[in-house]
């Protein structure tokens, strides 16, 4: 849960902090968010940005000071709760699709081991606390971080970005 409070705070819409820094107030990328996917055994939180190769070092910078910011200083209280608001929404909606519904039974079985109903989520959902949120985000901050840039993009560009411990570019 804590993860998907951070996604959605971090890049998860359009009230997200890279939405509105990067694409908002300096128009800098086409499109931006973060991701989450999550596996049994691993997992990845991930930060998007389509943007001109002029521009990405520029938005790679941005992006991760933005992530660093969060993981440093935390969350606001209106922004768990708009959080919390978007996943318990985006929750409820999901159970009028049948094919959702079983996508979500089949993964939760899969990766958690369990089925977790609806009131079940949101009581757990309204246990992460901003606090949880800043752990994990000065957790995942502070692991090797990548670079992966996809275009015609020299990987100097990324070149003295701080705590980058890999980048490649196709």
């Amino acid at each position: 849960m804590t993860m998907g409070v951070l996604n959605s705070i971090l890049g998860g819409g359009m009230s997200s902090r890279l939405f509105q820094e990067v694409r908002e107030k300096r128009g800098l990328a086409y499109s931006v968010y973060s991701f989450a996917p999550s596996y049994s055994d691993a997992g990845l939180f991930g930060l998007y940005a389509a943007c001109t190769p002029a521009k990405a070092g520029t938005v790679a910078e941005l992006l991760l000071a933005e992530f660093h910011r969060l993981a440093e200083q935390g969350v606001s209280a209106d922004e768990l709760t708009r959080a919390r608001g978007q996943l318990s929404g985006a929750a409820a909606l999901a159970l009028e699709d049948s094919d959702t519904r079983m996508s979500r039974l089949g993964r939760a079985e899969l990766t958690f081991g369990e089925f977790v109903d609806l009131d079940e989520s949101l009581r757990r959902l309204a246990l992460v606390g901003a606090e949880d949120v800043q752990a994990l985000a000065a957790d995942l901050a502070g692991g090797p971080l990548s670079i992966s840039a996809v275009g015609a993009i020299d990987p100097s560009t990324f070149a003295g970005i701080t705590g980058v411990a890999s980048v490649s570019a196709i």
